[in-house]
């Protein structure tokens, strides 16, 4: 594809929220048109994002001239489709709320390797993305990813016209999921390679204490973090979910003075430090996606799993008390199972969630 995009999309699942959870539209709208006039190109949404809201908002933000000045994204939720049929019926869905006549560049979302053989390929929805190509509905055929190395050489060998891939990737994952290693192939076969989670779902802009001292002082431990990806040079652009005015314009700044081999190997070492000393106090590897929102019990997952990871790092006479505020405890967790059939990370959060009762409740 010989297409310019920006060095930084914009990622549309963690726009600020109203009090009852709802996209706050006003706030939202105003960063997005912001990002959009200040050189940001590339909208990402998808099926479920925002409560299934995602999509409308963004059709809605995209009028009056916004659409045309943009590449728009979205996906096809493979993890939610019962059946090949369901398809062009979702599709259609989403041209509508998106209020547009085709989607730049359409993905299969967070393909593992059960969902690539038991419904990819048995319902054959390669087929029907080249002919919603054919017809115009899709621009650029692509797929995002929640495996292991082994299912994303598996899923990229197995389709010759793969335009490109979304993956997790940040100087924590680098041997998780797709892992380093898979970026580096997907880029040889001639993909495209958009990352998504290059903040660890925030993780890497709050960094504790202990992991922060590896950093040099002189930029934020948001800029270190999205430097160590542009600075790789099959990196395409990193996508950034957004939650206010300020993390848009910190962004777009940090962007503006990023290159290729930014960093020097001296500069690269302090990252294998602060990886390992995070992957030794890390207890939870939750992003807060939400894609496990919401429980069918209240319990709110991301929040739950938050507070865990911060005893790692604090005395529990200190967490405890914010843990206490939370509506429904880890102990009220039913053991449904219902979570862990969409988290992305493959987390056994009813596991974990008796772990956390032990730890607070105990």
């Amino acid at each position: 594809m010989n297409i310019e995009i920006s060095a930084l999309g914009f990622g549309c699942m963690r726009f600020p929220t109203t009090e009852d959870g709802k996209i706050d539209e006003e706030k939202a709208m105003k960063m997005l048109h912001y990002g959009i006039n200040q050189g940001i190109n590339y909208i990402d949404t998808a099926y479920m994002y925002h409560d299934y809201q995602s999509e409308t908002f963004v059709g809605k933000s995209l009028q009056n001239g916004y659409r045309e000045k943009v590449y728009l994204a979205t996906k096809c939720p493979v993890f939610l489709m019962e059946s090949a049929e369901q398809f062009e019926p979702i599709l259609e869905e989403q041209l509508k709320k998106l209020q547009t006549d085709y989607i730049d560049f359409y993905l299969l979302h967070a393909l593992s390797l059960e969902e690539w053989q038991n419904k990819v390929l048995k319902w054959n929805l390669l087929g029907k993305m080249e002919k919603a190509k054919q017809q115009g509905k899709i621009k650029h055929i692509g797929f995002s990813f929640h495996d292991d190395y082994e299912a994303f050489r598996t899923i990229v060998d197995g389709y010759d016209h793969w335009e490109f891939c979304q993956i997790q990737m940040n100087y924590v994952d680098v041997d998780h999921q797709a892992t380093l290693e898979g970026l580096r192939y997907a880029a040889s076969k001639g993909l495209g390679v958009i990352i998504m989670e290059p903040l660890l779902g925030g993780k890497l802009s709050n960094l504790p204490k202990r992991v922060k001292e590896c950093l040099p002082t002189g930029k934020t431990d948001t800029e270190w973090a999205l430097d160590f990806l542009w600075n790789l040079e099959e990196v395409s652009f990193l996508l950034s979910g957004m939650s206010s005015m300020k993390h848009v314009q910190d962004n777009i700044e940090y962007a503006d003075r990023s290159y290729v081999h930014c960093l020097s190997d001296e500069k690269l070492k302090m990252f294998d430090q602060a990886r390992d000393i995070f992957l030794n106090h890390a207890l939870v590897g939750c992003t807060k996606c939400a894609y496990c929102m919401p429980c069918p019990f209240g319990l709110q997952i991301p929040d739950t799993f938050e507070l865990y990871n911060q005893t790692a790092y604090h005395k529990l006479k200190k967490v405890k008390p914010n843990y206490e505020l939370l509506k429904h405890k880890a102990s009220e967790c039913k053991q449904c199972h219902h979570c862990e059939q969409v988290c992305p990370q493959h987390l056994p959060i009813s596991k974990i969630m008796k772990e956390i009762a032990g730890k607070f409740e105990e």
